[in-house]
């Protein structure tokens, strides 16, 4: 058993996941610096993927550049660049969407389903920028849709079980497309109770239900002219944290959108897109099901938003120039009631969001010029109109207890740039690029009202005059490709001028029972961060593959203290077997002992691991029909571990054996 797993970590340096999967290399135009994850949906998924039904959280972990905060089996929180969401852009096909969870126990991935997208898109720093500002980059996950084709009716069926927390999976859908209608439904189901560490130690509050239903339609209008119209809705209903103290009873979302889009709408314009679309999330969270709290909490959220995105794409000689006009208007509101243990105590009501309402106009401008064959340019560059407005007076009124003078509106303007220069002959590619980029406080950030912090224990108060945080970004990246192999290096540098992160002050009180203090949102001088990874692909002959990665984050404030959720020596490798339909894996992923962790945060330092998962899968046509069986067993040997980013050191699941069926009718 340990000789195995040291043969397999002596490869670890070796190779990408064929999970993230990069766009092919085309000697022609610029490529941009992202990474396209494989999602769902797609013919060869069912083979790749470690779980034709694993969840979005799963499928995005395998990213170069995205790691997951975990807080429990479901909802897990992506961070880019080691920034967490409040310094990234997470959108669904472009559209904006906020969480409405104080906790982020509602991130943006959570509304989506793995059969209800295509991939996902990964931008690293001003490459990210094209739907609102960001310092750490963007994810833009695809809706799946079979567009206007001429293959008719398809119709599948798919289900799972997984031993570890007893997982239930059941999906459905319906896709339809002709020459100029098509229509692709999709229903999927998870039910899953407690899981279990390695050791077989109980995880008690892990378990989940959650219900998601999708429906993308469009109609042609004319030959080059087409109208769509996208709707998601999902609910997740007794949803355990176990690294939280409270849990959530219900978190439902309804997603939707109507898109116009026109093909060559007039000379010099290849393509025109537009794009209305509204979102509203409620998500409550409480204590009811923990036993002993000190004082009983019930803290509902709510987040609405209206928004537009309006795009073209044109080419001009060597000019290939994209312009984006897009706006949102969000609204954010959370409250907290507390019941006393003593019936004769009164209630306790406060806004911990008092109605925060953001609107926000940007402009995006990007240009891909080919100066030759062999080297490219690029320049993008935007500019938003960013501006928040407190409309609960009572709300107004709680944090002017801290700042008599602030206004109940804030209007800010937030800029980004970045220029990328490649080169590519024969075999060898080469890229080097820069940007400057700046973002607005988020709402917690800039209005939050005694929101707890369970990691440090600490209660944390905005600060609504903060200044924007301002981020100047160095990247590099080369890689090289055989008939046979490719290999890949790439780093990039971040240095962020008024870096905000919640600082102590011991002259406030905390509101909740037993935290350490209160910390308010401060701005340091200065923090870098570092991120590099190295990658290769090998394949060995027509049946078997190699692959793997290494990845390292390195991040310090302007006094040289450790940042928090930075990642640590990470590697992965995999080696498959495929022949005709049938396909194996075997994979080992680890990290070595995270000893540049933040105290100040919480953190402490997590030991080194190492787990090994195994999987097969084979397909079964029977006419017009195909039946994928996927089976395979996570963390064979049972170990117990947490990563850097599991909160509060929640341990990973331990020994989980799945089987995933997916049956098509064509």
């Amino acid at each position: 058993m340990k000789k195995i797993t040291i043969i397999l970590i002596l490869y670890s340096f070796f190779g990408n996941d064929l999970d993230a999967q990069e766009k092919e290399i085309d000697t022609t135009n610029y490529i941009p610096m992202k990474e396209v994850i494989v999602i769902g949906d797609k013919r060869a998924v069912s083979q790749k993927a470690v779980k034709s039904l694993a969840t979005v959280d799963e499928s995005l972990e395998s990213s170069m550049k995205l790691s997951m905060v975990k807080r429990g089996a479901y909802a897990w929180e992506p961070i880019i660049n080691g920034m967490a969401t409040e310094r990234t852009v997470i959108t669904i096909d472009g559209m904006r969407i906020f969480s409405a969870c104080t906790d982020k126990m509602d991130p943006v991935t959570s509304y989506v389903e793995i059969s209800n997208l295509s991939e996902a898109s990964i931008s690293s720093g001003q490459e990210g920028t094209e739907y609102g500002a960001t310092i750490g980059g963007a994810v833009n996950m695809e809706l799946h849709k079979t567009g206007f084709t001429e293959s008719g009716w398809n119709i599948g069926l798919s289900s799972g079980l997984e031993s570890n927390g007893e997982q239930k999976i059941a999906g459905a859908k319906l896709d339809y497309a002709e020459d100029s209608f098509f229509l692709n439904t999709n229903f999927m189901y998870r039910d899953a109770e407690n899981y279990y560490a390695g050791e077989n130690q109980e995880v008690l509050y892990s378990q989940f239900t959650k219900y998601n239903f999708s429906a993308v339609s469009g109609f042609r209008l004319s030959e080059h002219q087409n109208l769509q119209g996208s709707l998601i809705y999902d609910k997740a209903t007794d949803v355990g944290y176990p690294a939280l103290p409270m849990d959530v009873s219900s978190a439902e979302a309804l997603i939707t959108s109507l898109k116009y889009e026109h093909h060559k709408p007039i000379n010099y314009i290849d393509h025109w897109e537009t794009k209305i679309y509204f979102n509203t999330i409620e998500h409550i969270m409480d204590d009811s099901q923990r036993p002993n709290v000190p004082i009983r909490m019930d803290m509902p959220g709510w987040s609405d938003t209206y928004g537009f995105y309006s795009k073209i794409n044109t080419s001009l000689n060597r000019h290939k120039i994209k312009v984006n006009l897009n706006s949102f208007y969000n609204k954010s509101l959370a409250e907290m009631t507390m019941f006393p243990n003593d019936p004769n105590e009164k209630e306790m009501f406060m806004f911990t969001w008092p109605d925060v309402r953001t609107f926000y106009t940007g402009i995006f401008l990007e240009d891909q010029i080919r100066l030759k064959d062999h080297l490219h340019l690029n320049f993008s560059g935007s500019l938003g109109s960013h501006t928040n407005t407190v409309e609960s007076q009572s709300g107004l009124q709680s944090l002017r207890i801290f700042y008599p003078e602030m206004t109940e509106k804030n209007h800010r303007l937030l800029a980004g740039a970045s220029s990328k220069l490649q080169i590519q002959k024969n075999n060898f590619s080469y890229t080097l690029g820069t940007g400057y980029g700046e973002r607005a406080p988020s709402v917690s950030e800039g209005y939050g009202f005694y929101l707890f912090n369970s990691f440090d224990g600490f209660d944390y108060i905005g600060k609504p005059d903060l200044e924007n945080e301002k981020s100047l970004e160095f990247n590099t990246a080369v890689s090289f490709t055989k008939k046979r192999w490719n290999v890949k290096a790439s780093g990039s540098y971040f240095h962020i001028t008024n870096y905000i992160l919640g600082k102590p002050d011991a002259n406030i009180s905390p509101m909740t029972i037993g935290a350490n203090g209160v910390k308010i949102y401060e701005q340091l001088e200065y923090a870098t961060l570092y991120n590099t990874d190295f990658s290769i692909n090998f394949l060995i002959d027509q049946h078997w593959n190699f692959n793997g990665k290494i990845i390292y984050n390195y991040g310090k404030d302007h006094n040289n203290k450790n940042l928090p959720l930075v990642r640590p020596f990470t590697y992965y490798s995999a080696l498959q077997f495929q022949k005709g339909f049938f396909s194996a894996k075997a994979s080992v992923e680890g990290a070595l002992k995270q000893s540049d962790y933040s105290q100040e945060f919480g953190e402490n330092e997590t030991p080194a691991y190492a787990v090994v998962n195994l999987s097969a899968s084979q397909i079964l046509y029977l006419n017009q029909q195909k039946m994928t069986i996927k089976v395979g067993a996570e963390n064979l040997f049972d170990t117990y571990y947490s990563t850097f980013s599991d909160w509060n050191n929640i341990p990973r699941r331990g020994r989980n054996l799945f089987v995933n069926l997916n049956y098509v009718i064509f």
